[in-house]
């Protein structure tokens, strides 16, 4: 009987075996629309990238060196801008590493400076001493240090600082980055939320109290590892999904996909909306923030106030009112529930520094109102505003402000021309 012919199983060639698609993530709070950046403020650290000889700014002014932004977040003492094509530039104070680049050369951080990634970004966060940045892939890369009450706690690692991007590591892509003071947030394209940094006030939303501050390796280990924060949800046995989270400076917010308000950290003068001044260590449900009408969609923060605003474009602030950082006029005290901001026109986003507060309107005029101390409001004064004053400037003419942030003594725009009718 003849030998069977058996043929032989050839490998395909390279360019015929279908390549693993990367996920390209998304979310509503990514920005897509370029223009320009303006600072103004107190300069202490170089943070208005201005360079050494300008000391402060009390109107905006542009930035050299920096086009087709789209996203440009004060931090406390430094900023971050991303560019259309997904580079990252940061400047103003390196102590702990929060630009991620070198800046041996003297004045080099006074003035925004690349960071080196080989990955194309999407979003960018920026806290007291770290920087966070999210990849097109859902990959987060973060860099600089966290701390608590006394000292430098880490980051990722106990005690130790990175100068450079360093990648988190998780099993599933991010598609939100958001920073306190000293945490980080990171929501997943699963609806999870993964926290770590610094836990004393219940901000992580995971670690009790009990283990917060703990100073041995292994409780800083606890903070300093990315973990899930775990609620179950009611009338299931499943957990709470998550569609959106903001950070205070010692505080979290987040949206469930059913709309449901959750807040966890410090309270103290009822920023979370809590009808006490107790520190939130695991999420609690926060009612205050929605009724039958109306339903707030945007957060920011300070290091004692919260401004949202609603999906019919209305802003409210609550907790302390010193300063006028609750643009409610002036007189007005501490405030445990949302309160109507009413001199303001329709807004499309607001934000907070720590004792000021600013908004953008929906035809993109900037508005600010709190602590004037540092020039931040573009007043051109010192003094403190109550309620909200529109900001102007050179800088400001036949521009439309497309986004605001505020750090702990600068304020970041960014603007783009007016279209010629």
């Amino acid at each position: 009987m003849p030998p069977k012919c058996i043929a032989k199983r050839r490998s395909p060639p390279e360019d015929a075996i279908p390549k693993s698609k990367k996920v390209k993530v998304s979310h509503r709070s990514h920005k897509t629309e370029p223009g320009l950046v303006l600072t103004l403020g107190q300069r202490d650290v170089g943070q208005l990238g201005l360079g050494e000889s300008v000391l402060e700014r009390k109107k905006p002014a542009l930035v050299p060196l920096l086009q087709d932004v789209v996203q440009a977040e004060a931090g406390g003492m430094h900023t971050v801008c991303l560019s259309q094509s997904g580079q990252v530039y940061s400047f103003g104070c390196n102590d702990e590493g929060a630009l991620g680049r070198e800046t041996s050369v003297e004045g080099s951080e006074m003035v925004p400076g690349k960071v080196e990634l080989q990955e194309k970004v999407v979003q960018v966060s920026a806290g007291d001493s770290h920087t966070a940045v999210l990849t097109e892939d859902g990959r987060v890369f973060l860099w600089g240090s966290f701390r608590d009450n006394n000292r430098v706690i880490g980051y990722l690692k106990p005690m130790k600082k990175s100068m450079v991007p360093v990648q988190v590591q998780l099993d599933m892509p991010v598609v939100k980055v958001a920073s306190g003071n000293d945490h980080l947030v990171m929501l997943t394209t699963e609806g999870d939320l993964y926290t770590l940094g610094c836990g004393e006030q219940g901000q992580l939303g995971r670690v009790p109290e009990l283990f917060a501050n703990q100073s041995v390796r292994q409780g800083l280990e606890r903070l300093l590892v990315p973990k899930c924060v775990l609620l179950k949800s009611r009338g299931s046995r499943g957990r709470v999904r998550f569609q959106d989270a903001f950070c205070g400076a010692y505080f979290t917010f987040a949206i469930s996909h059913e709309g449901h308000m959750y807040g966890f950290g410090l309270s103290n003068y009822h920023q979370l909306g809590t009808p006490d001044t107790a520190s939130c260590f695991i999420p609690q449900n926060l009612t205050s923030f929605k009724n039958s009408t109306k339903f707030c969609v945007g957060f920011s923060t300070g290091q004692q106030h919260t401004i949202c605003v609603d999906s019919e474009g209305n802003a409210y602030s609550l907790a302390r009112a010193e300063y006028g950082r609750l643009g409610l006029g002036e007189g007005v005290e501490e405030k445990s529930i949302p309160t109507l901001i009413s001199w303001l026109p329709v807004v499309s986003s607001v934000a907070c520094g720590a004792s000021v507060g600013c908004s953008v309107s929906k035809d993109g005029c900037v508005f600010a109102w709190g602590m004037g101390t540092n020039y931040q409001l573009g007043t051109g004064q010192d003094e403190d505003d109550w309620s909200p004053v529109e900001m102007t400037g050179k800088k400001l003419e036949n521009r439309v402000v497309l986004t605001v942030s505020s750090g702990g003594q600068h304020t970041v725009l960014l603007v783009k021309d007016k279209e010629q009718s």
